[in-house]
């Protein structure tokens, strides 16, 4: 064999490298230095052909009859870059992994790097100029390292179809169908596909290829590595993804499914697209789609190299099933008697009708395939609708079959306009099939909300069945009541379903053989007596079920938890990897025993923090006033205290749920905050945060917006305080007579209880108002154990927080000024009333006299204001606040509004 030649290549981007070094780098390192370098990335290829941004043709799969080299390219970011030059030790390291681990090749050099670079490439091949002589089928590996640590590889791939067989066609894989989908990030399971010529501009998020491909390699197991490329219409590349598998000998097809996009609508503008598939650097085919208004179902055209004409490649059927083999597949569900009876004659009744047609008789309304399916959850209906889809295919009443599943989020938009488009999109995805409507009653809310869209959705519903274009069936499910609302809604939406199912819970014999199905599934066994303890919790579920019980979704539930706890079991053994097949598969009644239904929360211990503790309380001593406020907040100090000291549980003891009622500008906000910063070192809260808002930050404008906005902000407070403001308006209707306020509260009702101890809820507002919305809802009076009470301020409180204020600002009152802002306040007190603004009016007060001492020494010479201190506050600086009631904005007269007392 000839002997194999060392092909080197440095590429520095942007830049030659500079013959110039410092001096103090010009001695190599044993380690690599993290400062001056980050690993980018290692990529193989072997074609030598430049492309566009000093790229090539990077691969992991390579025929050996078309390869000489195999070239490794060693990207790092130069850290110095723009700051000085320096020097690198670089090592690739190539190794065949056919037989082992056997080392090709080992190529050392040592490089400058030049501070003009800011990402350094190195390039290194291996192999010999002969295609074909070198490189062997096999797996192989490159090794990168610098200044002597690995810092990555990569894994590349020889095979072998023969010496001339490229040259003739492709002796590896035939495309045999090459089609397009819409989906979400997560994929569309393949009974949901829904294949489309033509793309909707503002519904789509991800474009998928499905690629069916036929292993014609099969004598062999082998890698497959495929390039599918989305290009727009100046054959720009929007996307690329690859994809690597093993194929292995029995491997008699492989199909594959790539998109791109976003799982955010309208990330595809409105463009001509082309989707290209690519093997071993050769277009195997290419579909051009297009991305417009509206989606456009049906098989694409596929272009092919070497074909003139584009190729429609047929849709890749199931199985062929029998009438009869379908309800073979329906007996052979657990339970479900009288659904199975039911669809039986459904079935035998089509036939019937589809009999008298051929034989000329004429009937008078089409058949009708919509139903209704009633019950409660995991009783069986979504798996009955894909039987009931599967059937009306075989009896030719759908082209397709498929299933697509829908609820109320995936048809009402949030806006007006929304909605039609929505459901219009999920009508065509559902053509040829069913449309599954989950929770169909979610879509009436209330008979008197006008705004409620999911009745938008019932409207395109009701004309579509009646005149729209056909080869469809609409399943709506939910539970029983709530159906019963449902078709009563609306006049024409009743009469449209024939067909009614109630499916009955699953009784206890019937659960039991649905856990034996799941532990096959599974691959777990069950030992009798650990197979007596789960029937025995499923009997007790039955008894105590109530309409939310999950049936099947319960059982799978119970054997998926015995298999965790088995696991967790199995590795706290010895040397768990030299374990039997038997005891991995086997479920012991301890691991029965162990499932926990409703696992208790467990709220962090945290200690008291004694000096935040003490900065809490003298925050709160240094406010003016509120004495009565300040005696119930040290009081529940000592009590948190006490029981936390005696070990007694704090957070199930009490709610600490708060409502702070008082008179505009009394400090309440503030309070709050203190009392959050004290519940805090306590140790009962968490984080410690206080979240604040209002009905404005709760409500929503529409049906069902409100308790998702609503959990949003209680998620955010959790480990603190959801302070609401003028919480009184959450019951107040609005101009509309819409009450979504009502929502709000029976969200936050609801995560009190749901998170107890893991945050708590502050109401503030005026006292009529909060007494009234106390009232409002049953629930929130027991909610609430703390009230705390914020008096208006006295007289003397009042020129206390004032002197306080001027105080903070540097400003200091003359003795005739204070004076005369002590009778003011006297005279704002007297003749205060529900809206008076205490501190709020106070800082209004401060402000104000202070922009008059600042105006009246911007009217002085420089000269004058030499001879006079700046910061004394002057009578005539606060000679506008007169003891009038006519100065008062709303009070003409003495006792307008609510007179009280003196101090």
């Amino acid at each position: 064999m000839p002997v194999p030649t060392l092909l080197l290549i440095l590429c520095v981007a942007l830049t030659k490298t500079s013959d110039q070094t410092d001096s103090h780098m010009a001695s190599s390192k044993k380690f690599p230095d993290l400062k001056k370098c980050k690993f980018r990335e290692l990529k193989i290829y072997s074609s030598t052909e430049w492309l566009a941004d000093n790229k090539k043709k990077y691969r992991q799969v390579f025929d050996r009859w078309e390869t000489s080299y195999v070239y490794a390219e060693l990207s790092f970011y130069n850290k110095l870059f723009d700051k000085e030059e320096w020097e690198v030790e670089v090592e690739l390291k190539c190794f065949s992994l056919r037989k082992g681990k056997k080392e090709l090749c080992t190529l050392p050099f040592h490089r400058k790097v030049s501070k003009y670079d800011n990402i350094v490439y190195i390039r290194e091949g291996w192999g010999n100029k002969s295609e074909g002589v070198f490189w062997k089928k096999g797996t192989y590996c490159w090794e990168a390292y610098i200044e002597g640590e690995k810092v990555t590889s990569k894994y590349f791939y020889i095979e072998d179809a023969g010496k001339d067989a490229l040259k003739i066609g492709n002796p590896y894989i035939q495309l045999h169908s090459f089609r397009l989908y819409e989906g979400p990030y997560d994929d569309v399971m393949e009974d949901n596909r829904v294949y489309y010529k033509k793309f909707e501009g503002s519904g789509t998020r991800y474009i998928y290829a499905e690629i069916l491909l036929k292993n014609t390699h099969f004598d062999k197991s082998w890698q497959c590595e495929l390039f599918v490329k989305f290009l727009n219409d100046a054959k720009e590349i929007k996307g690329q993804v690859v994809r690597l598998q093993k194929i292995e000998r029995k491997d008699d097809y492989l199909k594959i499914s790539a998109g791109w996009g976003s799982n955010v609508k309208g990330s595809w503008r409105k463009d001509k697209y082309t989707c290209e598939l690519v093997f071993m650097d050769q277009l195997m085919g290419a579909i051009p789609f297009e991305v417009g208004e509206r989606f456009e179902e049906g098989t694409p055209a596929v272009y092919i190299p070497d074909r003139h004409s584009p190729v429609y490649f047929s849709p890749t059927e199931e199985l062929a099933e029998s009438f009869e083999e379908l309800m073979e597949r329906l007996d052979a569900l657990v339970g479900l008697t009288e659904i199975k009876e039911k669809v039986r004659d459904h079935a035998k009744y089509i036939q019937f009708l589809q009999l008298r047609k051929e034989l000329g008789y004429e009937e008078k309304e089409s058949i009708n395939v919509h139903s209704v399916f009633i019950g409660n959850p995991g009783t069986g209906k979504t798996t009955v609708a894909k039987m009931m889809g599967r059937l009306y295919r075989k009896m030719g009443l759908l082209s397709r079959g498929h299933v697509h599943v829908v609820d109320r989020v995936d048809l009402v938009g949030e806006y007006i306009g929304q909605t039609g488009p929505k459901v219009k999109g999920a009508i065509e995805k559902a053509r040829g099939g069913v449309l599954f409507i989950d929770e169909a009653y979610s879509l009436v809310r209330s008979a008197e909300d006008s705004k409620d869209f999911g009745r938008e959705v019932i409207e395109i519903l009701v004309k579509e069945m009646s005149d729209g274009a056909g080869d469809l069936a609409v399943i709506v499910a939910g539970y029983p009541e709530e159906m019963t609302k449902f078709l009563n809604s609306n006049p024409g939406i009743k009469s449209r379903f024939k067909h009614h199912f109630e499916f009955s819970d699953y009784l206890p014999q019937e659960l039991s053989k649905i856990a034996e199905y799941a532990c096959k599934e599974m691959e777990v066994k069950f030992t009798p007596e650990s197979k007596a303890k789960l029937d025995e919790i499923i009997v007790n579920a039955y008894r105590d079920r109530d309409r939310t019980f999950g049936n099947a979704r319960f059982v799978y539930d119970l054997v998926e938890k015995a298999k965790v706890n088995l696991g967790l079991r199995v590795m706290g053994l010895e040397s768990p990897e030299t374990l039997d097949k038997e005891i991995l598969e086997t479920v012991e009644k301890y691991d029965v025993d162990k499932i926990d239904f409703k696992p208790k929360q467990e709220l962090p211990n945290i200690p008291i923090d004694e000096e935040l503790l003490n900065k809490g309380i003298a925050e709160l001593n240094h406010l003016i006033g509120l004495e009565k406020v300040k005696e119930q907040i040290i009081e529940h100090v000592r009590l948190v205290r006490y029981y936390k000291e005696t070990s007694r549980d704090v957070l199930n003891s009490f709610f600490l749920h708060t409502v702070l009622i008082g008179n505009p500008g009394t400090g309440k906000t503030t309070v709050a905050r203190i009392l959050t910063k004290i519940y805090k070192a306590l140790g009962i809260l968490e984080r410690g945060h206080m979240v604040e808002t209002d009905r404005q930050g709760l409500v929503a404008g529409f049906v069902g917006q409100t308790a998702t906005k609503t959990a949003e902000k209680i998620d955010s407070a959790i480990g603190g305080v959801l302070f609401i403001d003028e919480a009184y308006s959450l019951t107040q209707k609005s101009n509309s007579g819409n009450d979504f306020g009502d929502e709000a509260i029976q969200t936050i009702l609801k995560r009190m209880e749901d998170k107890r101890g893991r945050f708590f809820v502050f109401v503030a507002g005026y006292p009529d108002n909060m007494e009234a919305f106390m009232k409002a809802n049953p629930g929130l009076s027991s909610r609430f154990d703390k009230m705390l009470k914020f008096e208006d301020y006295s007289s003397s409180e009042l020129l206390k927080i004032a002197l306080q204020m001027f105080e903070e600002k540097g400003i200091v009152p003359s003795p005739d000024a204070e004076e005369h802002l002590s009778n003011y306040f006297q005279f704002l007190y007297e003749y205060r009333d529900k809206y008076f603004g205490n501190a709020r009016t106070v800082r209004q007060v401060v402000t104000e006299a202070i922009k008059n001492q600042n105006l009246r020494l911007a009217a002085m010479t420089l000269d004058e204001r030499e001879n006079i201190s700046s910061n004394v506050l002057l009578i005539e600086d606060v000679g506008e606040f007169k003891l009038e009631t006519s100065s008062l904005l709303f009070n003409n007269k003495k006792g307008i509004g609510f007179r009280r007392g003196g101090d």
